[in-house]
């Protein structure tokens, strides 16, 4: 694939360069609680203003239902790039409408506009190719070259992201290059030992990616809400813990298949537990237990990975060459359930690994418990994205950018 490089090698000035970033970043209200999305798409739009391009940047903003809904506005997210730019950005009130219009027609060299959520049109997600490139070709007419920099959307075969790069000569920006290279030492000559830790809520939507790791992977350390099915097919009790027991089958395939090739599949050996879950919001102090894995009462819900697990878990990540990280091990939100996944982010801070933290929670766990960002290898922006390649799929929007 052609590179951001390549493109301003050949002259930007006066072009008109449509950037699809993903700035899908967490609100409460019109408040940005974690910019990482935004601050990660800084240098391609910063190198391609400083060249004198007229920028475009999209990108969409959780799940509107194909028209426009001032709750996913992108507007704090294009005040934020403006901070982190130093620059004013305009900002357009549609996407491909009189206002994305005149606002692209109104930029000078090196200014930066941001149009309206790519999701307010049904043709962006549409399933209907025919209506996605009818959108493509709307947007298409807004600019001049395409970069790709949302890595958080490029699994997705969306318009602005699988339909675009078609219709007009396209790059990879910075932040898409750099995800790249980085999950390639995941996948290829990677240095051993290699240890994955896999947490979050739900064991199906890693079972892809834990089948493809069984066979790559020297240690595999569950924790999350997924890590009760594993402990149900286990014969435990898991109380009023996450469970998918339709998946109980393929964890048990799993759990034999690691046994069998010899990779090290480590679960829980305690847990903090409590009868309800925490209040979020007010963070009013939960007052949770700790027992064994194989212990957990009836009536409580496994909501943290307990200490022991935390010092054993630690300990298998401390002679690791590589880590790949996906996924918090328990509620990380309340303080009395994020020391799991406190104790995690430390261990990689603390190995001489190449880390790599998976996008989605995992990421914004690291930042909102206060750990520097730059003590890991790499902070990934997508964890969709990231697991999808480790699975081995082929991604539309990376596809889209090869010639």
């Amino acid at each position: 694939m052609k590179t951001i490089d390549e493109l301003l090698a050949d002259g930007v000035a006066g072009k008109r360069v449509f950037v699809r970033a993903d700035l899908n970043v967490p609100l409460d209200g019109t408040t940005i609680t974690d910019d990482g999305r935004i601050r990660a798409v800084v240098p391609t739009v910063k190198a391609l203003a400083e060249a004198g391009a007229r920028v475009v940047v999209a990108s969409h903003l959780g799940r509107p239902k194909g028209a426009p809904d001032p709750a996913f506005s992108l507007a704090p997210a294009a005040a934020r790039l403006g901070e982190l730019l130093g620059a004013d950005v305009a900002f357009a009130t549609d996407t491909v409408g009189d206002s994305a219009t005149s606002t692209v027609a109104a930029l000078t060299d090196g200014q930066v506009a941001v149009v309206e959520n790519l999701r307010f049109n049904a043709g962006e997600t549409s399933k209907d190719d025919a209506e996605r490139g009818a959108f493509a070709d709307q947007l298409a007419a807004l600019a001049d070259a395409y970069v790709s920099d949302g890595f958080g959307a490029v699994h997705r075969k969306h318009a602005s992201v699988f339909d675009l790069p078609a219709r007009l000569p396209h790059y990879a920006g910075y932040l898409i290059t750099t995800e790249v290279g980085v999950l390639k030492k995941l996948t290829e000559d990677v240095k051993r030992p290699y240890v994955v830790v896999l947490g979050g809520a739900k064991v199906s939507d890693k079972l892809a990616v834990i089948d493809q790791l069984l066979g790559k992977a020297d240690r595999l350390l569950i924790g999350g809400g997924m890590a009760y099915t594993f402990l149900k097919a286990k014969g435990y009790e898991v109380g009023k813990s996450l469970l998918q027991e339709d998946q109980i089958p393929a964890v048990l395939e799993y759990m034999e298949r690691a046994e069998k090739t010899g990779v090290e599949l480590v679960l829980p050996v305690d847990a903090l537990v409590a009868a309800d879950f925490p209040d979020l919001k007010t963070k009013a102090p939960a007052n949770p237990t700790t027992v064994a894995a194989d212990a957990i009462p009836a009536d409580q819900e496994g909501l943290d990975i307990g200490p022991e697990t935390r010092k054993l878990y630690a300990s298998k990540i401390a002679d690791a060459a590589t880590v790949f990280w996906n996924g918090p091990m328990g509620v990380f939100e309340h303080p009395d359930y994020a020391e799991g996944t406190r104790a995690v982010a430390q261990a990689l801070v603390d190995s001489e690994s190449f880390s790599v933290v998976g996008g989605g929670d995992s990421a914004a766990a690291v930042r909102t418990l206060g750990f520097d960002e730059n003590a890991f290898g790499h902070i990934s922006t997508g964890g969709g994205a990231s697991l999808e390649y480790l699975e081995g799929k082929t991604l539309p929007g990376l596809a889209a950018l090869e010639d």
